[in-house]
Parts: structure tokens; C-alpha cells; sequence
């Protein structure tokens, strides 16, 4: 072989190890909720608390991420995204590990919702930056398409995962197991290449307290919205001016967020660094994407949420047969992020987003007719139950 070609060769199995430490990175974001969703009622019960309580977990896990990536890709400006992945993984390892070890909600939600979620907030960030530092501007595409696909792998997998550990180990298993991955994914990490520093970057403290303010109001309201009612109370719950806490937390929430963004103009009319430009909002393209991904994160989110839950609750299956009866819909989505692009790469992609959405709707249109009324109110009735217990 010539000295060009063994270049080339160490070359490509550098950005093959590159490639799979920022995939394995992914997988491990996505995969502890997928995870949990099939034992969701082991969790509640193992650490002495309800479904709802767990729910509150994952809710706030998600929370964490979303209040602080901002912040998180700002700190890998300051200090370089190869460091600030290389602190996002530890801590996130950390808070694996003081998952597997919890044995109250508390504790739980410190390693996982807390830790977990400002580490992932730390790495999400610095993947992308990594990838686009790491690889040429035509490999970038196939190099980002792939690190997506690990997500979605983690979808697929998660679920039996869970299930085979939940029932014949224990689910602490898979945050140990975590630990391990963190481990790897910082010995590989030191063949990436790294991005410097931008000058003149400075963290945005207050914008940071008001956009993690507004976010965590809006959505504790909604939460606890089943519990205590949405505009009237109901029966033993709360009362703010004789209406639900939740209308008035949702208003404050909105309150803070529109402070946030008046803060954030002031700072770009200052010539200062700010978490967002709320002008951004204003780019019709860019209302388009955002509004396409709340709902189908939020639709998605709830699909893999409510489903385990009846699953396991209302029908009473173990944690494996949750698992299998959750693979075709892990499969579909597996197959479909790895398998559109690569059929289809010259395909519009507005095009793909509404035919999406449309298969969605219909799916979800199928599935009314199945929906057991009584098994459902009766699912209801306990997790009241458990709550007000």
C-alpha cells in the first residue's frame, strides 16, 4: 500500500471512531426515556412513589435539556465543544450512576431528570458543532443522517431493552450500564478534532434564570393540570383567587417568556451576546420547522408515553410484552429514518414532513375504534388514586 493510501485508510477509520463515539452520544440521549416508558410502574413502585411522580421525572429530564441547550451550546463556544461534550458526558455519567443507585423520588430526579438533563444539554450541542468540525462540508450529510439514525435505533431498541432488563434483572441495570457507555465514549473521544473558542462570547445569566423560569412554569402547570383541574379546581385540590393554580401558572409562565424576550432584544440592541434573537421568530420558514417539531415531538411523546402505561397498567402485561408489542412502532420509525434518506435522498423535504404527518393522522384515526373506554376510565381511576394516596 502507498504512503498516500494508508493515509486515506487512517484517515477514514479515524472518522469512522469520530462517527461512532458522536452516535453513541445520541443513542444515550434518547435512549433512557424509551427505556423507561415500559417500566414506568416498576420505577413507581421500586422507589416508593407514584405514576405520576415518574411522569414528573421524565417531564422534567426533557425540561432540564430543552431550559438549558441554549446555554449549553454558549458554553461550548467559550470553551470549546470537544471539552464541553467531554463535561456533558461526565456529568451525565454521574447522574446515571446516582440513578441506578436512588431509592426515593428525589434522589431519582436529581440523577436523572437534573444530572442527566444539563449533561445532555451540554453534549446535544457539541454534537452537532463536532460533526460539522470533523468532517468535510460533502461527507457532513451522511455523517448527521447517521448520528440522527442513532436516535431513532435508541427509540427502536428501548423499549425491549427495558423490558428484558425490568423483568428479569432490574431497570437500575440500564443506568449502570450507562455508566459504562460514558466511559467508552470519553476514551474515544480523544480522536476528535476539536473547534476553537469564540472570542467575545459570554454567558447570558439572566436570560438563562427567565427562559428556565417560563419553560418550568408552563410546564408544571400542565402536569399537574389533571390533578388539579385546568380553569376550576377540582374537589380537594388548590385555589389561587378562586380559580386552578394551573391557569395562573401557565399565565406567569408567558409573562416571564415575553420578559425573556424583551431582555434578549436589549441585549442585541447593546451589541451583546444573547440566547436567542427573538427576530428569528418573525422567519416564516423557521415558524414552519419549529411548529412541525412541537407537534411531532409532542405527539410522539405522548404516543410512547401513553401506550407502555396502558399497556402495563390497564392490561397488566409485563414489561417484555409491553416491549415486543412496542416493537413494530420502534421498527416503523427505525425504518423510516434510515431508510427515507437513502431512498430518497433528492426527495422535497416538505414533502416528506406532510406525508409524515398524514400516515400520523390516519394511524391515529385507526386506533380510536380499539380504544377500551372502560379500561381506560378505569386506568384513570387508579392513577387518582395512587395520586391522591
Amino acid at each position: 500500500m502507498t504512503e498516500s493510501g494508508a493515509i486515506k485508510t487512517s484517515a477514514r477509520s479515524s472518522g469512522s471512531i469520530v462517527l461512532l463515539t458522536l452516535a453513541a452520544a445520541q443513542f444515550l440521549m434518547t435512549l433512557d426515556t424509551s427505556v423507561m416508558n415500559v417500566a414506568i410502574a416498576t420505577v413507581a413502585k421500586d422507589v416508593g412513589t407514584t405514576v405520576t411522580g415518574i411522569q414528573f421525572a421524565i417531564t422534567l429530564y426533557t425540561l432540564v435539556m430543552a431550559a438549558f441547550m441554549i446555554t449549553g451550546g454558549k458554553i461550548g463556544q467559550i470553551i470549546g465543544r470537544k471539552k464541553a461534550f467531554m463535561i456533558g458526558c461526565i456529568v451525565y455519567g454521574c447522574g446515571s450512576g446516582v440513578t441506578a443507585l436512588s431509592k426515593s423520588l428525589p434522589v431519582l430526579i436529581l440523577g436523572w431528570s437534573v444530572l442527566e438533563g444539563l449533561g445532555a444539554a451540554l453534549i446535544l450541542p457539541a454534537v452537532v458543532a463536532l460533526v460539522a468540525t470533523n468532517f468535510a462540508r460533502a461527507e457532513r450529510p451522511r455523517a448527521y443522517g447517521l448520528v440522527a439514525s442513532a436516535g431513532a435505533v435508541a427509540v427502536a431498541v428501548g423499549p425491549l431493552v427495558g423490558g428484558l432488563f425490568t423483568t428479569y434483572a432490574s431497570w437500575r441495570w440500564v443506568f449502570a450500564g450507562e455508566v459504562v457507555m460514558v466511559l467508552a465514549i470519553l476514551l474515544l473521544t480523544r480522536r476528535m478534532a476539536d473547534s476553537p473558542p469564540v472570542p467575545g462570547v459570554h454567558l447570558d445569566l439572566v436570560g438563562t434564570l427567565l427562559s428556565a423560569a417560563g419553560l418550568g412554569m408552563i410546564v408544571y402547570g400542565v402536569i399537574r393540570s389533571g390533578t388539579w383541574g385546568f380553569v376550576q379546581p377540582k374537589p380537594d385540590a388548590p385555589q389561587w383567587f378562586g380559580m386552578s393554580p394551573v391557569v395562573w401558572l401557565l399565565l406567569g409562565g408567558g409573562a416571564v417568556l415575553v420578559l425573556f424576550a424583551l431582555w434578549e432584544s436589549r441585549r442585541l440592541r447593546q451589541n451583546k451576546g444573547a440566547l436567542l434573537d427573538p427576530r428569528m421568530l418573525k422567519i416564516p420558514r423557521f415558524q414552519g420547522g419549529l411548529t412541525s417539531f412541537f407537534f411531532q415531538f409532542m405527539l410522539q411523546s405522548g404516543l410512547f408515553f401513553v401506550i407502555p402505561l396502558f399497556l402495563s397498567v390497564a392490561l397488566g402485561l409485563s414489561a417484555v410484552a409491553t416491549g415486543v408489542r412496542l416493537l413494530p412502532l420502534s421498527i416503523t420509525l427505525l425504518v423510516s429514518a434510515v431508510g427515507v434518506p437513502r431512498l430518497f435522498p433528492h426527495a422535497s423535504p416538505r414533502r416528506i414532513v406532510r406525508v409524515g404527518f398524514g400516515l400520523l393522522f390516519l394511524g391515529f384515526l385507526r386506533l380510536v375504534p380499539f380504544v377500551p373506554v372502560a379500561e381506560m376510565k378505569q386506568l384513570r381511576a387508579e392513577l387518582a388514586h395512587e395520586e391522591a394516596g
